[in-house]
Protein backbone atom coordinates (compact mmCIF):
# COMPACT_ATOMS: atom_id res chain seq x y z
CA UNK A 1 0.00 0.00 0.00
CA UNK A 2 1.48 3.54 -1.05
CA UNK A 3 1.02 6.44 0.61
CA UNK A 4 0.16 9.88 -1.55
CA UNK A 5 -1.31 12.87 -1.86
CA UNK A 6 -0.96 15.04 1.53
CA UNK A 7 -3.33 17.54 3.37
CA UNK A 8 -4.53 20.86 1.64
CA UNK A 9 -3.70 24.07 3.84
CA UNK A 10 -4.64 27.79 3.47
CA UNK A 11 -8.82 28.16 3.32
CA UNK A 12 -9.13 25.56 0.66
CA UNK A 13 -11.31 22.85 1.98
CA UNK A 14 -9.51 19.53 2.55
CA UNK A 15 -12.16 16.95 2.18
CA UNK A 16 -15.50 16.79 0.42
CA UNK A 17 -17.94 14.58 2.49
CA UNK A 18 -18.33 16.44 5.99
CA UNK A 19 -19.14 12.55 7.57
CA UNK A 20 -17.86 9.09 7.28
CA UNK A 21 -21.05 7.27 8.07
CA UNK A 22 -20.59 3.49 6.69
CA UNK A 23 -23.48 1.86 4.74
CA UNK A 24 -26.38 0.07 5.80
CA UNK A 25 -27.41 -2.05 2.50
CA UNK A 26 -24.99 -4.92 3.02
CA UNK A 27 -24.96 -5.50 6.66
CA UNK A 28 -21.67 -4.24 7.01
CA UNK A 29 -19.51 -4.18 10.51
CA UNK A 30 -19.55 -0.81 12.37
CA UNK A 31 -15.90 0.39 13.60
CA UNK A 32 -14.69 -0.27 17.18
CA UNK A 33 -12.18 1.07 18.76
CA UNK A 34 -8.78 -1.17 18.94
CA UNK A 35 -7.94 0.55 22.42
CA UNK A 36 -4.38 2.70 20.99
CA UNK A 37 -4.04 6.17 21.87
CA UNK A 38 -4.84 7.28 18.68
CA UNK A 39 -8.36 6.09 18.87
CA UNK A 40 -8.78 9.29 21.56
CA UNK A 41 -6.50 11.44 19.64
CA UNK A 42 -9.14 14.05 19.05
CA UNK A 43 -10.15 14.31 22.37
CA UNK A 44 -6.73 15.21 23.58
CA UNK A 45 -5.34 17.48 20.59
CA UNK A 46 -9.04 19.22 20.53
CA UNK A 47 -9.08 18.29 16.31
CA UNK A 48 -9.24 15.15 14.29
CA UNK A 49 -6.00 13.88 12.79
CA UNK A 50 -5.23 14.83 9.20
CA UNK A 51 -6.85 11.80 6.87
CA UNK A 52 -4.25 10.60 4.29
CA UNK A 53 -4.50 9.20 1.25
CA UNK A 54 -3.92 5.83 0.53
CA UNK A 55 -3.72 3.23 -2.79
CA UNK A 56 -4.33 -0.42 -2.70
CA UNK A 57 -3.34 -2.13 -5.54
CA UNK A 58 -6.46 -4.16 -7.07
CA UNK A 59 -5.92 -7.32 -9.43
CA UNK A 60 -8.38 -7.26 -11.92
CA UNK A 61 -9.10 -10.23 -14.15
CA UNK A 62 -10.60 -7.91 -16.57
CA UNK A 63 -10.91 -4.55 -17.56
CA UNK A 64 -13.35 -3.75 -19.94
CA UNK A 65 -17.16 -2.87 -17.76
CA UNK A 66 -20.67 -3.74 -20.12
CA UNK A 67 -23.66 -1.82 -19.74
CA UNK A 68 -26.84 -2.44 -21.66
CA UNK A 69 -28.25 1.47 -20.36
CA UNK A 70 -30.26 2.57 -22.99
CA UNK A 71 -29.73 6.36 -21.48
CA UNK A 72 -25.94 6.12 -21.77
CA UNK A 73 -24.34 6.74 -25.33
CA UNK A 74 -21.71 4.00 -24.61
CA UNK A 75 -22.01 0.23 -24.08
CA UNK A 76 -18.64 -0.09 -22.15
CA UNK A 77 -15.92 1.73 -20.84
CA UNK A 78 -13.01 1.16 -18.18
CA UNK A 79 -12.34 2.55 -15.15
CA UNK A 80 -8.47 2.74 -13.95
CA UNK A 81 -9.05 3.70 -10.40
CA UNK A 82 -12.03 3.45 -7.32
CA UNK A 83 -12.78 5.81 -5.23
CA UNK A 84 -12.22 9.49 -6.05
CA UNK A 85 -9.74 11.88 -4.23
CA UNK A 86 -11.35 15.25 -5.95
CA UNK A 87 -14.26 14.35 -3.02
CA UNK A 88 -17.16 15.54 -5.53
CA UNK A 89 -19.79 15.46 -2.80
CA UNK A 90 -22.43 14.98 -5.31
CA UNK A 91 -20.67 11.97 -6.72
CA UNK A 92 -23.21 8.98 -7.61
CA UNK A 93 -20.24 6.71 -7.55
CA UNK A 94 -19.91 7.02 -3.98
CA UNK A 95 -21.85 3.71 -3.30
CA UNK A 96 -19.56 1.56 -4.53
CA UNK A 97 -17.09 1.68 -1.95
CA UNK A 98 -19.87 -0.21 -0.02
CA UNK A 99 -19.57 -2.86 -2.36
CA UNK A 100 -15.83 -3.31 -0.28
CA UNK A 101 -16.75 -3.12 3.12
CA UNK A 102 -15.91 0.89 3.12
CA UNK A 103 -17.66 4.06 3.77
CA UNK A 104 -19.16 5.99 0.68
CA UNK A 105 -18.34 9.13 2.80
CA UNK A 106 -14.69 10.28 3.44
CA UNK A 107 -13.54 6.46 2.75
CA UNK A 108 -14.17 7.34 -1.28
CA UNK A 109 -12.03 10.25 -1.08
CA UNK A 110 -9.26 8.55 0.96
CA UNK A 111 -9.05 4.68 0.53
CA UNK A 112 -8.16 4.76 -3.31
CA UNK A 113 -7.68 1.40 -5.61
CA UNK A 114 -5.48 1.63 -8.43
CA UNK A 115 -5.07 -1.21 -11.25
CA UNK A 116 -2.02 -0.85 -12.56
CA UNK A 117 -2.37 -3.87 -15.19
CA UNK A 118 -4.92 -2.34 -16.65
CA UNK A 119 -3.12 -1.87 -20.25
CA UNK A 120 -2.43 -6.00 -20.26
CA UNK A 121 -5.90 -6.46 -19.15
CA UNK A 122 -7.08 -4.25 -22.43
CA UNK A 123 -4.47 -5.64 -25.21
CA UNK A 124 -5.74 -8.66 -23.85
CA UNK A 125 -9.26 -7.84 -24.24
CA UNK A 126 -9.22 -6.15 -27.33
CA UNK A 127 -7.23 -9.14 -28.84
CA UNK A 128 -10.26 -11.60 -28.48
CA UNK A 129 -11.38 -13.14 -31.41
CA UNK A 130 -14.77 -12.18 -30.55
CA UNK A 131 -14.33 -8.53 -30.25
CA UNK A 132 -16.49 -5.88 -31.94
CA UNK A 133 -14.85 -2.52 -32.07
CA UNK A 134 -17.48 0.25 -30.62
CA UNK A 135 -16.22 3.58 -28.43
CA UNK A 136 -14.24 2.96 -25.28
CA UNK A 137 -15.13 5.51 -22.63
CA UNK A 138 -13.21 6.61 -19.80
CA UNK A 139 -13.95 8.45 -16.55
CA UNK A 140 -17.65 7.16 -16.55
CA UNK A 141 -17.31 6.11 -12.87
CA UNK A 142 -14.71 7.82 -11.39
CA UNK A 143 -12.21 10.55 -12.90
CA UNK A 144 -9.60 8.81 -14.90
CA UNK A 145 -7.11 12.39 -14.57
CA UNK A 146 -7.74 12.41 -10.30
CA UNK A 147 -4.29 13.22 -8.51
CA UNK A 148 -2.95 9.89 -8.01
CA UNK A 149 -2.80 9.67 -12.29
CA UNK A 150 0.41 11.99 -12.08
CA UNK A 151 2.31 9.05 -9.94
CA UNK A 152 0.10 6.14 -11.71
CA UNK A 153 -0.38 7.09 -15.34
CA UNK A 154 -2.94 3.85 -15.15
CA UNK A 155 -4.83 5.75 -17.64
CA UNK A 156 -2.28 6.95 -20.28
CA UNK A 157 -1.25 3.76 -20.63
CA UNK A 158 -4.87 2.79 -21.28
CA UNK A 159 -4.99 5.31 -23.97
CA UNK A 160 -1.59 3.91 -25.51
CA UNK A 161 -2.89 0.89 -26.28
CA UNK A 162 -6.40 2.34 -27.92
CA UNK A 163 -4.00 4.60 -29.94
CA UNK A 164 -2.08 1.47 -30.78
CA UNK A 165 -4.91 -0.39 -32.49
CA UNK A 166 -6.84 3.11 -33.72
CA UNK A 167 -9.52 2.10 -30.95
CA UNK A 168 -12.18 4.99 -30.24
CA UNK A 169 -12.34 6.75 -27.07
CA UNK A 170 -14.57 9.16 -25.37
CA UNK A 171 -12.79 10.69 -22.20
CA UNK A 172 -14.90 12.41 -19.29
CA UNK A 173 -12.96 14.36 -16.41
CA UNK A 174 -12.92 17.34 -14.30
CA UNK A 175 -9.15 17.62 -14.51
CA UNK A 176 -6.86 19.55 -16.61
CA UNK A 177 -4.51 16.86 -16.39
CA UNK A 178 -5.95 15.48 -19.73
CA UNK A 179 -3.76 18.10 -21.85
CA UNK A 180 -0.83 15.42 -20.87
CA UNK A 181 -1.66 13.63 -23.41
CA UNK A 182 -2.69 15.82 -26.20
CA UNK A 183 0.42 13.66 -27.71
CA UNK A 184 -1.54 10.83 -27.96
CA UNK A 185 -5.17 12.43 -28.31
CA UNK A 186 -4.20 14.82 -30.99
CA UNK A 187 -3.26 11.97 -33.44
CA UNK A 188 -5.79 10.10 -32.23
CA UNK A 189 -8.54 13.27 -32.94
CA UNK A 190 -7.15 13.60 -36.55
CA UNK A 191 -8.19 10.20 -37.64
CA UNK A 192 -11.87 10.71 -36.03
CA UNK A 193 -11.03 8.57 -32.48
CA UNK A 194 -11.34 10.89 -29.90
CA UNK A 195 -13.61 12.95 -27.95
CA UNK A 196 -13.18 15.14 -24.66
CA UNK A 197 -15.85 16.58 -22.30
CA UNK A 198 -14.99 18.34 -19.13
CA UNK A 199 -17.46 19.13 -16.73
CA UNK A 200 -17.23 22.71 -15.01
CA UNK A 201 -19.82 23.02 -12.36
CA UNK A 202 -19.53 26.39 -10.68
CA UNK A 203 -17.44 29.11 -12.13
CA UNK A 204 -17.19 30.68 -8.37
CA UNK A 205 -14.03 29.35 -6.76
CA UNK A 206 -15.35 29.80 -3.45
CA UNK A 207 -18.21 27.48 -4.15
CA UNK A 208 -16.14 24.73 -6.13
CA UNK A 209 -13.84 24.21 -3.24
CA UNK A 210 -16.30 22.67 -1.39
CA UNK A 211 -18.08 21.25 -3.82
CA UNK A 212 -15.12 19.12 -5.63
CA UNK A 213 -12.37 20.21 -2.83
CA UNK A 214 -9.43 18.35 -4.69
CA UNK A 215 -10.72 19.23 -8.51
CA UNK A 216 -8.29 21.67 -10.46
CA UNK A 217 -9.79 25.58 -10.29
CA UNK A 218 -12.68 26.10 -13.20
CA UNK A 219 -10.20 28.66 -14.70
CA UNK A 220 -7.98 25.48 -15.54
CA UNK A 221 -10.83 23.55 -16.79
CA UNK A 222 -11.42 26.45 -19.27
CA UNK A 223 -7.93 26.47 -20.48
CA UNK A 224 -8.23 22.92 -20.95
CA UNK A 225 -10.98 23.13 -23.43
CA UNK A 226 -9.42 25.86 -25.60
CA UNK A 227 -6.28 24.26 -25.20
CA UNK A 228 -8.03 20.76 -26.62
CA UNK A 229 -10.00 22.92 -28.95
CA UNK A 230 -6.84 24.37 -30.43
CA UNK A 231 -4.83 20.91 -31.01
CA UNK A 232 -7.81 19.90 -32.66
CA UNK A 233 -9.66 17.68 -30.25
CA UNK A 234 -13.38 17.66 -30.22
CA UNK A 235 -14.00 18.97 -26.62
CA UNK A 236 -17.32 19.67 -24.87
CA UNK A 237 -18.12 20.92 -21.43
CA UNK A 238 -20.71 19.17 -18.72
CA UNK A 239 -22.46 21.44 -15.95
CA UNK A 240 -22.97 18.01 -14.46
CA UNK A 241 -24.66 18.64 -11.81
CA UNK A 242 -26.71 21.78 -11.43
CA UNK A 243 -27.52 22.08 -8.18
CA UNK A 244 -30.70 24.20 -7.49
CA UNK A 245 -30.01 27.55 -5.33
CA UNK A 246 -26.32 26.64 -5.40
CA UNK A 247 -25.22 26.69 -9.17
CA UNK A 248 -28.10 27.41 -11.05
CA UNK A 249 -27.71 30.78 -11.53
CA UNK A 250 -24.63 30.22 -13.38
CA UNK A 251 -25.89 28.09 -16.51
CA UNK A 252 -25.92 31.63 -18.83
CA UNK A 253 -22.55 32.05 -17.16
CA UNK A 254 -20.94 28.82 -17.78
CA UNK A 255 -22.31 28.15 -21.49
CA UNK A 256 -21.31 31.23 -22.49
CA UNK A 257 -17.26 30.76 -21.09
CA UNK A 258 -17.28 27.04 -22.83
CA UNK A 259 -18.39 28.62 -25.51
CA UNK A 260 -15.54 31.20 -25.97
CA UNK A 261 -13.05 28.44 -24.81
CA UNK A 262 -14.19 26.34 -28.61
CA UNK A 263 -16.62 23.85 -26.55
CA UNK A 264 -18.53 22.36 -29.37
CA UNK A 265 -20.98 21.87 -27.41
CA UNK A 266 -22.11 22.18 -23.17
CA UNK A 267 -24.85 19.59 -21.73
CA UNK A 268 -26.19 19.25 -18.17
CA UNK A 269 -27.66 17.01 -15.62
CA UNK A 270 -29.97 17.74 -12.70
CA UNK A 271 -27.92 16.69 -9.62
CA UNK A 272 -28.41 12.63 -9.04
CA UNK A 273 -28.72 11.51 -4.92
CA UNK A 274 -28.47 8.06 -5.19
CA UNK A 275 -28.53 5.77 -2.43
CA UNK A 276 -25.73 7.05 0.52
CA UNK A 277 -25.08 9.94 -1.45
CA UNK A 278 -28.41 11.64 -0.07
CA UNK A 279 -27.73 11.79 3.34
CA UNK A 280 -23.68 12.95 2.50
CA UNK A 281 -25.23 15.47 0.16
CA UNK A 282 -27.56 16.51 3.18
CA UNK A 283 -24.83 17.17 6.22
CA UNK A 284 -23.05 18.91 3.31
CA UNK A 285 -25.71 21.09 2.54
CA UNK A 286 -26.11 21.97 6.78
CA UNK A 287 -22.60 22.43 7.09
CA UNK A 288 -22.02 24.69 3.77
CA UNK A 289 -25.47 26.23 2.99
CA UNK A 290 -27.90 26.41 6.16
CA UNK A 291 -29.47 28.74 4.72
CA UNK A 292 -30.84 27.30 1.77
CA UNK A 293 -30.79 23.84 2.69
CA UNK A 294 -34.64 23.34 2.90
CA UNK A 295 -35.10 25.09 -0.57
CA UNK A 296 -32.33 23.06 -2.12
CA UNK A 297 -33.69 19.56 -1.06
CA UNK A 298 -37.14 20.90 -1.61
CA UNK A 299 -36.45 21.26 -5.96
CA UNK A 300 -34.37 18.24 -5.67
CA UNK A 301 -37.53 16.57 -4.86
CA UNK A 302 -39.63 18.53 -7.49
CA UNK A 303 -37.18 17.38 -9.92
CA UNK A 304 -37.28 13.23 -8.81
CA UNK A 305 -40.72 12.58 -8.54
CA UNK A 306 -41.18 13.81 -4.69
CA UNK A 307 -38.13 11.68 -3.98
CA UNK A 308 -34.23 12.64 -3.17
CA UNK A 309 -33.49 11.10 -6.34
CA UNK A 310 -35.26 9.45 -9.68
CA UNK A 311 -33.15 6.31 -10.75
CA UNK A 312 -35.29 5.58 -14.02
CA UNK A 313 -34.19 5.61 -17.35
CA UNK A 314 -34.16 8.82 -19.07
CA UNK A 315 -35.52 10.62 -16.04
CA UNK A 316 -32.82 10.27 -14.14
CA UNK A 317 -30.71 12.08 -16.74
CA UNK A 318 -33.37 14.99 -17.34
CA UNK A 319 -35.29 15.60 -14.31
CA UNK A 320 -39.18 15.92 -14.47
CA UNK A 321 -41.13 19.00 -13.92
CA UNK A 322 -41.31 22.54 -13.88
CA UNK A 323 -38.14 22.97 -12.99
CA UNK A 324 -36.60 20.86 -15.25
CA UNK A 325 -38.14 22.52 -18.14
CA UNK A 326 -36.82 25.75 -17.12
CA UNK A 327 -33.54 24.89 -17.14
CA UNK A 328 -33.95 23.29 -20.20
CA UNK A 329 -35.01 26.25 -21.79
CA UNK A 330 -32.39 28.52 -20.09
CA UNK A 331 -29.79 26.08 -21.98
CA UNK A 332 -31.62 26.65 -25.32
CA UNK A 333 -31.42 30.01 -25.20
CA UNK A 334 -27.68 30.25 -23.47
CA UNK A 335 -26.42 28.08 -26.24
CA UNK A 336 -28.60 29.51 -29.18
CA UNK A 337 -27.44 33.15 -28.13
CA UNK A 338 -23.48 31.86 -27.88
CA UNK A 339 -23.47 30.37 -31.31
CA UNK A 340 -23.03 26.78 -30.18
CA UNK A 341 -26.29 25.19 -32.27
CA UNK A 342 -24.22 26.40 -35.33
CA UNK A 343 -21.04 24.44 -34.15
CA UNK A 344 -22.58 21.42 -31.84
CA UNK A 345 -22.55 17.94 -33.21
CA UNK A 346 -22.58 14.71 -31.72
CA UNK A 347 -19.16 13.09 -31.17
CA UNK A 348 -19.29 10.56 -34.27
CA UNK A 349 -16.16 8.09 -33.53
CA UNK A 350 -14.94 5.58 -36.62
CA UNK A 351 -14.62 2.40 -35.31
CA UNK A 352 -13.74 0.69 -38.57
CA UNK A 353 -9.93 1.47 -38.12
CA UNK A 354 -9.83 -0.61 -35.56
CA UNK A 355 -7.01 -3.38 -35.50
CA UNK A 356 -6.61 -6.19 -32.80
CA UNK A 357 -3.70 -5.70 -30.98
CA UNK A 358 -1.08 -8.17 -32.06
CA UNK A 359 -0.28 -11.78 -30.56
CA UNK A 360 2.88 -12.73 -29.03
CA UNK A 361 3.87 -14.76 -32.16
CA UNK A 362 2.78 -11.78 -34.22
CA UNK A 363 5.24 -9.54 -32.41
CA UNK A 364 8.00 -12.17 -32.93
CA UNK A 365 7.96 -11.47 -36.98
Amino acid sequence: MAQVGGQVTGKRAVRGATLNAESTRFNLSQTEADGDWLDVREEIDGAPPPLRTTVTIERSKTIITRNSSPDIPFDRSINPYRGCEHGCIYCFARPSHAFHDLSPGLDFETKLFAKPDAAALLRAELGERSYVCQPMALGTNTDPYQPIEGKWRITRSIIEVLAECDHPLVITTKSDRVVRDLDLLTPMAEKGLAGVAISVTSLDPRVAMTLEPRAPHPERRLLAVRRLADAGVPVYVNMAPVIPAVTDHEVEAIVARAAEAGARDVSFIPVRLPWEVAPLFRAWLDTHFPDRAGKVMATIQSLRGGKDNDPGFFSRMRGQGPWAELLRTRFAIARRKNGIEQRAARIALRTDLFKPPPGAQGELF
